[in-house]
């Protein structure tokens, strides 16, 4: 990765996260970007409840997720969020989960887009005018 803004959180892996294998539940992950995507959010000033108490959402339009080595109950694990691309319209995160020791175990991508609800119906709206400078601090921080 080059240079740009990462957002790093410790994910506590419990029992209740592991399948009948002994490992993480595949769609933990997916919880787990989400834990990573709150916290760049965070990180940077903003606030997504905010976003939805003006009636704005953001929704995952797009899920590429890649496993590469097992998590277990009491593995430490961190997941770590950038932006990756930024154009306006759609905002792909980037995500890895590495275990305590380092080691890549999960990567990929969600693709969001902001609705707004008009009519009784979810409608698509830029995120570059409704949250301009959201927007730009997604710029400044985005991977390049």
């Amino acid at each position: 990765m080059e240079s740009g803004y990462i957002a790093e959180k410790e994910i506590q892996v419990m029992y209740a996260d592991t399948d009948m294998m002994g490992v993480v539940y595949h769609g933990n992950y997916l919880k787990w970007a989400e834990v990573g995507r709150m916290q760049l959010i965070e990180d940077i000033g903003y606030d997504y409840v905010a976003m939805e108490r003006e009636g704005y959402y953001a929704p995952v339009y797009n899920v590429d997720i890649t496993y590469k080595k097992a998590l277990k109950y009491g593995d430490r694990a961190f997941v770590r969020t950038w932006v990756q691309l930024n154009n306006g319209m759609k905002t792909i995160y980037g995500y890895e989960i590495v275990n305590g020791d380092g080691e890549l175990c999960t990567f990929g991508t969600t693709t969001h887009v902001v609705v707004k609800k008009v009519d009784g119906e979810f409608k698509t709206v830029p995120f570059k005018r409704v949250f301009p400078e959201w927007f730009q601090k997604y710029e400044e921080i985005k991977m390049k």
